[in-house]
């Protein structure tokens, strides 16, 4: 049956000539053929922004289930199936249900232009409508505006987190339009919750809404860490500080992303839910979320796998081993619509050598000499590979690090991660 599942999965791409359209009119038309399922889900939480959008879901999701909440959630790219990407009461979708809901999804379709990821919206949403749940928790998959998951009318909570720059062709070339993408989740009387931004993006964020009768959570003023330690980080939320566990997850942007997601919670309980201070502590604890700075090993050598491929995250990998004192040897592939050698320059400092590789079945991945001819421009070594077999075979015998990052694509490291865990 997982066969099958992946050959239709690649057969919803071929349905639209382009693999990202944003659009929602050929969403809402296929909705409207079933019913229109977008309506009729629980109260929803929206996410968008650049970077740890997973993380702060993953938060929310744990927090929630430890409260014997029933949570939804949507969640994309997939790192190994894409059965992770539908959660349905807590619980990844199981294949057999997921095939049948495709199959009869593509039916309605009847074989009219869709994009991938708006059939498989569309998909998510109908397995939503049809199973009870507390909450749905929503992951833009690229943007906010014209995003598929914006089909929804109503929002409880819409939070944006950390916004670089990334996706140019789609959301525009400066942060300002991408920011503009990013706000067009937020929905009339939703409670917005801005996480740590860009002084520029901040400040156009509070001009955007500021006529906006929503209520509005911005980080540094209504919600702030003000201290850390190796156990715990302190959120002072409006007036009152609370004690949280540091999560198990590392960096220290994950902190971050763990007190945007507390501060949702805490608009919850003004708004008459119950979450208590041990639930969120629990919740925080227990959260694991695959591929970010997640810790594994070759040959006894220390492996860390992280899926940041834009300069943003480059900056929380550099801060990450700076702050351990430690560099590192890569493998590195990256997909060629992002920005290769900012991404290079920011990284260096924590980098000893570069191995090349290409994102295998990523047609639209850097070759290894593409990612040589930029580590060369900033005099970084550069070997290039065929495959991550034979990188892990020159580090093992021709190198012996340290330790090893692996980096610049979600996917990437979804294809390779079981090699080290």
């Amino acid at each position: 049956m997982p066969k099958q599942l992946d050959k239709l999965l690649q057969q919803l791409i071929t349905l639209h000539p382009k693999y990202i359209d944003l659009s929602l009119n050929r969403l809402l038309e296929l909705l409207q053929k079933i019913d229109n399922p977008h309506l009729k889900l629980p109260p929803i939480i929206h996410i968008a922004g650049t970077n740890g959008k997973g993380s702060t879901l993953s938060y929310l999701r744990h927090i929630m289930m430890e409260n014997k909440f029933l949570v939804h959630a949507y969640i994309s790219p997939h790192l190994k199936s894409f059965n992770e990407r539908i959660i349905l009461a807590n619980k990844e979708v199981v294949t057999s249900k997921l095939l049948k809901n495709l199959q009869y999804i593509k039916k309605i379709n009847n074989d009219n232009p869709i994009t991938f990821f708006e059939i498989t919206t569309a998909v998510a949403f109908y397995l939503f409508s049809k199973q009870k749940a507390d909450f749905l928790i929503l992951e833009t998959g690229l943007g906010g505006r014209l995003d598929a998951t914006n089909v929804v009318k109503n929002s409880l909570i819409n939070i944006i987190t950390p916004i670089d720059i990334d996706h140019q062709e789609y959301l525009g070339k400066n942060i300002i339009k991408i920011t503009n993408e990013k706000l067009g989740i937020v929905k009339k009387n939703s409670n917005i919750i801005i996480g740590k931004q860009k002084k520029i993006i901040t400040s156009y964020i509070k001009e955007k809404i500021k006529k906006k009768k929503n209520t509005k959570l911005f980080y540094g003023k209504q919600f702030k860490i003000m201290k850390t330690n190796s156990k715990k980080f302190t959120l002072r939320y409006k007036k009152i500080h609370y004690s949280i566990n540091n999560p198990n997850l590392l960096g220290n942007h994950q902190i971050e992303n763990a007190s945007l997601a507390v501060a949702a919670i805490l608009r919850l309980n003004e708004l008459g839910y119950n979450f208590s201070n041990r639930i969120i502590n629990q919740g925080i604890f227990k959260t694991k979320w695959a591929g970010r700075l997640e810790k594994g090993q070759l040959n006894n050598i220390p492996v860390y796998l992280d899926g940041a491929h834009n300069p943003d995250g480059a900056i929380q990998l550099l801060k990450f081993f700076q702050k351990q004192k430690n560099k590192c040897w890569l493998i590195f592939g990256m997909l060629n619509n992002k920005d290769l050698l900012s991404y290079l320059k920011i990284i260096k400092p924590i980098t000893l050598g570069v191995i090349a590789i290409k994102i295998k079945g990523e047609k639209n991945s850097f070759t290894p000499q593409q990612i040589s001819m930029n580590c060369s421009k900033l005099n970084i070594a550069c070997f290039e590979k065929k495959s991550i077999k034979d990188a892990n075979n020159f580090l093992t015998t021709k190198v012996m690090p340290k330790n090893i990052l692996i980096c610049g694509s979600l996917y990437l490291v979804g294809k390779i991660r079981y090699l080290y865990l």
